[in-house]
């Protein structure tokens, strides 16, 4: 008896870690070799995507992408290259809103938060974990506590002079510990450790991670 299983294409979302390709995962790489169609942001498409793929940049129009994808599952698998790990404020969430679960397979990679605790020695598995990339946490999670550790992602709004300057408003002590960690893997990675009263004299850093220690 004929075969008429169709076979169903896959998303495979692939995490390609902090920026370096010395921490992309075996994986990953095994994954991006293999595909044929892959999305993601134009730094990503440069450093990864062969001649031969087909290619639809990441860019404002998340709608677009999403209709771009939904074509090119017709005929072939789909990779999607996101920075850090997919579980960590990615593109994962709008796919799973857009796509059934069983379309899409999930390739970890090493987030910027991981890395930058790496960077400390210090063990994150108690800490906090926060985004301000288009948001601001509430009161709450950023309140002081005596050993409390929080590590946060920054944008352009909020940045290492606003961000400390709320802390100092929830209680943080002004000579709280504060780590300022930027381009993490890459050749000019930077680490700036100083205190939350002191992060407010020093020249305003934004889109890295910020580490603070109560």
């Amino acid at each position: 008896m004929e075969d008429v299983t169709v076979k169903m294409h896959k998303i495979r979302v692939i995490g390609i870690g902090p920026g370096s390709p010395d921490y992309l995962l075996p994986a990953a790489v095994k994954a991006i070799a293999a595909a044929r169609v892959l999305v993601g942001g134009r730094r990503a498409l440069a450093q990864y995507a062969g001649d031969a793929c087909r290619t639809f940049p990441i860019g404002g129009d998340i709608p677009a992408v999403m209709s771009f994808i939904k074509q090119e599952l017709e005929s072939d698998d789909v990779g999607v290259l996101v920075s850090g790990d997919p579980g960590y404020y990615s593109l994962l969430d709008a796919l799973r809103r857009e796509f059934p679960r069983e379309r899409i397979e999930v390739i970890p990679g090493l987030s910027a938060m991981q890395l930058a605790f790496c960077r400390l020695a210090l063990p994150w598995h108690e800490a906090k974990l926060l985004s301000f990339h288009g948001r601001k946490p509430a009161r709450e999670e950023l309140r002081y506590q005596p050993g409390r550790v929080l590590g946060m992602l920054t944008d352009g709004k909020f940045n290492s002079h606003t961000i400390t300057s709320l802390l100092m408003a929830e209680g943080w002590p002004k000579e709280a510990l504060c780590s300022i960690l930027l381009r993490l893997s890459y050749p000019d990675e930077e680490i700036t450790h100083t205190t939350l009263a002191e992060a407010q004299e020093l020249e305003e850093k934004s889109h890295g991670i910020l580490i603070v220690q109560g």
